[in-house]
């Protein structure tokens, strides 16, 4: 008797499988959400440190799934990425590596190329700068997974520029990355939420400015916006942040 081909387990099979390592739950389950509403990648699972990741990892080897690709905080609680990229290297592992963290010392960058990361993403990111870095790496796999040899060196020049030459998210007309980043990072200090007043006073601009890049923060998914009642009057709005603790200049971090 013959067997009826199971479509969804080929397709499952086919797409890119993805381990999220990432201490921080809401960030990690943000990150999960991404990477399932992007066609043809797999989120195939959570962990929230360095030997977790590397047991996942070996026990997908075992089973013969390994790991395809790994959205890697550099900051864990238990060592650092790049630390865990050599540990995964030495073991044999193939699996790439797309960075995911705040460390924005050029030097890291550097550190982090050389132990192998395919892709380096700044938090605090909305959903469309992960797709395109993970809609690249779809493309750089399909260009670079044929059998055979290359053309010649512009095929290979044009597979590595995929990687290495992202398109920038555009932000909306009007608002700069670094007054972005230094709202962000206000609003990530305070747990509790801010009002577009006390935003703008804590990052030296105006409450109108400060609204709308809290506005923009809302539309990309990294804060919320709810009404705090008082004592007297109308309720005043408030943005609390919602993407994590490990963006830019939030106190103690390193």
């Amino acid at each position: 008797m013959s067997r009826v081909p199971d479509r969804a387990a080929d397709a499952e099979r086919s797409d890119i499988s993805v381990l999220v390592v990432e201490d921080d739950p809401v960030a990690a389950a943000a990150h999960t959400l991404y990477v399932g509403r992007e066609p043809g990648f797999r989120a195939v699972g959570t962990v929230h440190g360095c030997a977790e990741a590397l047991r996942f990892l070996e026990r997908a080897r075992a089973a013969g799934r390994p790991v395809d690709l790994l959205l890697l905080d550099l900051y864990l609680p238990d060592g650092h990425g790049l630390q865990l990229c050599g540990t995964l290297r030495a073991a044999g592992h193939a699996t790439d590596v797309i960075a995911v963290t705040s460390a924005r010392d050029l030097a890291m960058v550097r550190r982090a190329v050389s132990a192998g990361v395919v892709q380096y993403l700044l938090k605090p990111f909305a959903a469309a700068a992960l797709h395109d870095r993970l809609e690249r790496y779809a493309r750089y796999r399909d260009t670079l997974g044929r059998t055979g040899a290359a053309t010649g060196q512009d095929e290979v020049d044009q597979a590595l520029a995929l990687l290495r030459m992202p398109e920038r998210t555009a932000l909306p007309k009007g608002l700069s990355a670094p007054t972005l980043d230094t709202v962000a990072g206000v609003l990530r200090a305070e747990r509790t939420g801010l009002s577009a007043a006390a935003a703008g006073a804590a990052a030296g601009v105006s409450r109108i400015t400060a609204r709308r890049y809290l506005e923009h923060l809302v539309d990309t998914g990294l804060c919320v916006r709810e009404p705090r009642y008082g004592t007297v009057g109308r309720p005043e709005l408030c943005y609390r942040w919602t993407g994590g603790p490990d963006g830019p200049d939030v106190p103690g971090r390193p």
